[in-house]
């Protein structure tokens, strides 16, 4: 197998502002503003705003700290989401 390159930093920023669309939506679809997910989560409105954006590369950590909040599911390795 050959080794792969590194990946760019204009793929990177084009996956965190995918992930970051999804997180608006889930938001959206609570009904919540980023106020109120940032007091839910108790984090600043500007780190909810980044995150949305692409402009704060989000830990698996915050992934999974917005995946409870907003009732996601973050299963990315199991084969077919089972």
């Amino acid at each position: 197998m050959s080794k792969k390159s590194r990946p760019t930093e204009q793929y990177i920023q084009g996956n965190r502002e995918v992930i970051g669309k999804h997180i608006r939506t889930f938001r959206e679809k609570k009904g919540l503003s980023q106020d109120e997910l940032a007091e839910i989560m108790e984090v600043n409105r500007s780190t909810i705003s980044k995150v949305e954006t692409g402009k704060f590369a989000i830990t698996v950590d915050y992934l999974a700290k917005f995946a409870w909040y907003l009732d996601f599911n973050i299963s990315l390795f199991e084969k077919n989401g089972k």
